[in-house]
């Protein structure tokens, strides 16, 4: 299967990012999965800096909130208030369900807030509905 849609993955936990990428081999939809273990490395991966030169531009981005050195919550206000990056759909995917983090998300620009489901086939389900959403069903902008 061809490669036809590039996905940021902005996780600092590795077993999380591993099953994500294993939801990802079981769908329908060929994804170019990118994995950064924090905000800054997301930064430096959509500037093309130091070893993140030539990488393709996500088509979306998941991002926990909760990691090391540059927070989900910093990352996201950063990067919508960038010209270059904010039109990027940034999904917010954590173990946080608190009604601040939602409403904050969505205030900062996310464009959907998914909780980490505890069952790894609830989760696989999960990410399987939003590959199908956002591949399949939605209109993203073509980027130059």
């Amino acid at each position: 299967m061809s490669k036809l849609c590039t996905i940021l993955l902005v996780e600092d936990d590795a077993a999380d990012a591993h099953l994500t990428r294993m939801a990802f081999e079981e769908g329908r939809i060929g994804v170019d999965l990118q994995h950064v273990e924090n905000g800054e490395e997301a930064l430096a991966y959509l500037k093309q800096e130091s070893t993140y030169q030539g990488q393709p531009k996500p088509d979306l981005i998941l991002l926990d909130l909760n990691m090391p050195r540059m927070d989900g919550r910093e990352f996201l206000k950063q990067i919508k208030q960038n010209k270059d990056f904010r039109a990027i759909p940034i999904v917010v995917l954590t173990t946080s369900d608190a009604e601040t983090d939602v409403y904050a998300s969505y205030d900062q620009g996310a464009a959907g807030f998914i909780v980490k489901p505890v069952s790894i086939d609830d989760f696989v389900h999960q990410i399987q509905k939003l590959e199908n959403y956002w591949f399949e069903l939605v209109k993203r902008p073509a980027y130059p």
